[in-house]
């Protein structure tokens, strides 16, 4: 009986180290300011890029639903993982919320980074997102990229983007 309830403790007190390691990293990566929430699809092997030397056929219809500009095929919404990302000088580092790595899991420089279109979510994608989120098609080094963020947010990073110094190339749909 007295080996249940320590090892009921011993439990208990191990989630709570681990809500509280959580809650500290959170609190360190917000710390210098300029974070904002931001979903992330880091591998998108279902993104249809068009080759750069190819010219749309304006005259051709579209079918039934879509929208101009890349084609992304319905994947169920999978791939979306949650995140904190940071301004930091010319880059955007973008943290995992649940991982304990004190490390940015990626980080985006503002010079390689090229806006492709913005769209809402579709399909199971809007459960998988916060309500409200916009969801921006980007290249990073010639890597495909979709970020998902509040309108407010979407607004604070494309200003960013615009905001580079003199002589730097920012493509910004």
């Amino acid at each position: 009986m007295v080996l249940v309830v320590v090892v009921v403790i011993a439990v208990l007190l191990a989630a709570l180290l681990g809500l509280g390691a959580f809650a500290l990293r959170r609190r360190l990566i917000q710390r210098p300011g300029g974070t904002f929430d931001c979903s992330a699809r880091l591998r998108m092997p279902d993104l249809l890029l068009p080759a750069p030397d190819a010219v749309p056929d304006v005259d051709a219809p579209l079918p039934s639903g879509s929208a101009p500009g890349p084609a992304v095929t319905d994947n169920g919404g999978k791939g979306w993982v949650f995140g904190i990302a940071r301004y930091n000088h010319d880059s955007v580092e973008w943290f995992r919320v649940f991982s304990y790595a004190p490390r940015a899991r990626r980080v985006l420089q503002r010079s390689r980074i090229e806006v492709l279109h913005r769209r809402t979510p579709q399909g199971q994608e809007e459960l998988a997102l916060l309500s409200g989120a916009v969801v921006l098609t980007c290249l990073h080094a010639g890597e495909p990229v979709e970020l998902a963020m509040s309108e407010d947010a979407l607004t604070g990073f494309l200003a960013w983007l615009e905001a580079a110094p003199p002589g730097q190339r920012v493509n910004v749909a």
